[in-house]
């Protein structure tokens, strides 16, 4: 397995490209099960959960050409309407097939993700959701059965459906199975990110009737078929606050391009609340500090308030900051897996619960430290960046499902990352 190796103490200068953000690509790329001529996406990132997404729609029979960052998606020949436990164990997103299986062919099979007991996970949102519009669904040997055929003309049924807990991927999966059924949805309690306007605009140019997407209230007129399309995706607001909070620590200044403020008001807010300046243009953000940052007290809740994705960020750029803050999480109840991984730096973090309580010190030391998630590694590559001496992250296979050539674009900046086997 690879490992980064990480020599601290270098001030970020320049200017980086921010990819498509893989949230968004993730549940496009499942809409092309949707349409029935292809689709043409650009901005697409070369990572992990990508190429595992495009996998397991190949598996199903649709026809993919990719180039660079665009891909083209053919799914006029679909001929599998199964989703194994081999192709979603990996990631959780995969269940976003269900949706549009089910509103265009009536009838889906797909793996319960991870192998999860449904119950505490949202999963049962989504078959809730369904079956409030009129799918047969049964849950046997570790699958999700869902068929439309006992309904009229074997379409889904328009429905309100209220979702007791906002959730991103269940907005999504019920506005594509919506986008075909007949008669109109009203999602209530619907997520409001910038992934889920991003899905509804692409599915409104394939013809999709739908209104009120970056509300807490959807609606979808249903249709009788959608048609491919071009979309580009929007830029990925996590990996932007990612170099931006990497500006702030090591004291520099980086120019993010394709990069999108109105998507990142809470973190930026919180950033000049530690003391760096940050300013932005129409598709660029800079961040500049002087490295002289102030503890801020962060509390994740959906959006458009601090999101979770951020967390641990924010979490490295207190244990170096003046003073002392409190980092509450209320979406995941595993989302300080990392912060053992940063004791063991150097850093004084005490948790009680789902809060953490950061006091800053004077500087962080390098060590062996393992990635535990996504976004826990993100912010040991921050910690490592301003760490004396070298750190090396073992297991970055989870950097590698959200960040697009991470080394790289940091070295750019003047960093000193290596990846080793």
């Amino acid at each position: 397995m690879d490992k980064l190796l990480i020599t601290g103490g270098n001030r970020l200068h320049g200017e980086v490209t921010i990819s498509g953000a893989k949230n968004a690509a993730l549940p496009i790329l499942c809409a092309s099960l949707l349409a029935e001529t292809p689709l043409h996406l650009s901005s697409v990132a070369a990572l992990k959960d990508i190429d595992t997404t495009i996998k397991l729609l190949d598996t199903m029979g649709v026809k993919i050409s990719r180039n660079a960052d665009k891909v083209t998606l053919d799914a006029s020949e679909v001929a599998s309407f199964e989703a194994t436990y081999e192709m979603v164990k990996t990631m959780r997103a995969s269940i976003l097939v269900l949706g549009p299986l089910l509103a265009r062919f009536g009838t889906a099979r797909v793996s319960l993700p991870g192998g999860c007991a449904i119950g505490s996970r949202p999963v049962d949102l989504h078959i809730k959701g369904l079956q409030a519009m009129g799918a047969a669904i049964h849950i046997t040997h570790g699958y999700i059965q869902a068929s439309t055929l006992h309904l009229p003309n074997r379409r889904l049924q328009g429905a309100r459906y209220y979702m007791d807990l906002v959730t991103v991927t269940g907005t999504e999966n019920l506005m594509m199975a919506a986008a075909l059924a007949e008669g109109t949805t009203v999602l209530e309690n619907a997520a409001k990110e910038p992934e889920v306007i991003d899905l509804a605009e692409m599915l409104i140019k394939m013809g999709a009737r739908i209104t009120g997407a970056g509300t807490d209230v959807i609606t979808i007129e249903g249709v009788e078929k959608l048609n491919g399309t071009s979309h580009n995706v929007v830029c990925d607001r996590i990996e932007a606050g990612t170099y931006m909070v990497a500006a702030a620590m090591t004291g520099g200044e980086v120019k993010l391009l394709n990069a999108r403020a109105d998507l990142l008001d809470a973190v930026i807010e919180k950033l000049r609340e530690a003391g760096a300046t940050v300013t932005s243009e129409a598709d660029t953000i800079t961040v500049k500090s002087d490295g002289k940052l102030k503890a801020v007290n962060i509390r994740t809740a959906p959006h458009p308030a601090f999101p979770t994705d951020m967390q641990a960020q924010f979490m490295a750029l207190n244990t170096m900051s003046e003073g002392v803050a409190k980092v509450t999480e209320t979406i995941f109840e595993n989302r300080f897996m990392h912060v053992q991984e940063m004791q063991r730096m150097g850093a004084d973090i005490s948790i009680d619960g789902n809060t953490a309580l950061v006091k800053g010190v004077p500087s962080l030391d390098g060590a062996t430290v393992m990635a535990t998630d996504l976004r826990a590694s993100a912010s040991l590559v921050l910690a490592g960046l301003v760490a004396r001496g070298d750190t090396l992250i073992e297991r970055i296979y989870h950097l590698d499902r959200g960040y697009e050539n991470l080394e790289d674009k940091l070295n750019a900046l003047g960093a000193n990352v290596k990846r080793i086997a």
